[in-house]
């Protein structure tokens, strides 16, 4: 059974070019699902869509970079690799700085294509897992008093517990009783992993400890 994490999304107004390279992914083992517009596909997909999309760059109604667009714009992270007969290079500068994981010009290998797709895939379940990982974040956060949630947030700028103590005028001994407990709901059992759950909720910036 086709793993439905493994889907393509082919959007193209030429049918040729969606029978083609449907015919190509079903055999290699990929779900697919085609569309002759922009319209039709966005009407179509939702934030729970998975997989990844070959958008071609010029359509009738809406061209690939405005689908592009509107797609970040409702928050649906699908991965998109632009396909394009015209090989315009300011509009592969536009849909890679918009997001694109890739850009083809027709024809493409066939090689190219399967690569690029898994290089979408790949980067489709990496952020699922991200996602996934955010929500179970914040579901452990919410249990937190705001004292706790106070000490955290010292915990997150790498202040020691003297000096958190001693920015919400309490004593050390409190901030430790505070820390252990924070530390026993996010079921934690390191600095580090109390570190990888904030980061994971959004708090601080792990590419910058204090």
């Amino acid at each position: 059974m086709t793993d439905p994490t493994r889907i393509v999304h082919i959007v193209d107004d030429d049918e040729a070019i969606r029978q083609s390279i449907g015919f190509l992914l079903r055999k290699g083992g990929y779900a697919v699902e085609t569309y002759p517009s922009g319209t039709q596909f966005l009407k179509a997909v939702t934030r729970e869509t998975r997989g990844c999309v070959l958008l071609d760059v010029r359509m009738p109604d809406l061209d690939g970079l405005e689908v592009q667009a509107r797609l970040a714009q409702s928050g649906i992270a699908l991965p998109v690799i632009m396909l394009t007969g015209h090989g315009d290079v300011t509009l592969a500068v536009r849909a890679i700085k918009a997001g694109a994981i890739e850009f083809l010009e027709k024809p493409f290998e066939r090689t190219a294509l399967l690569a690029a797709i898994e290089t979408a895939l790949a980067h489709a379940a990496r952020t699922n897992r991200e996602h996934l990982a955010a929500v179970d974040a914040r579901i452990r956060l919410a249990a937190l008093t705001p004292r706790e949630r106070d000490v955290l947030d010292g915990m997150v700028l790498g202040r020691p517990n003297k000096l958190i103590a001693f920015d919400l005028d309490i004593a050390t001994r409190t901030v430790e009783v505070h820390r252990a407990n924070l530390m026993d709901k996010l079921a934690a059992r390191s600095l580090s992993d109390v570190l990888r759950i904030a980061f994971a909720a959004g708090l601080g910036d792990p590419a910058e400890p204090g």
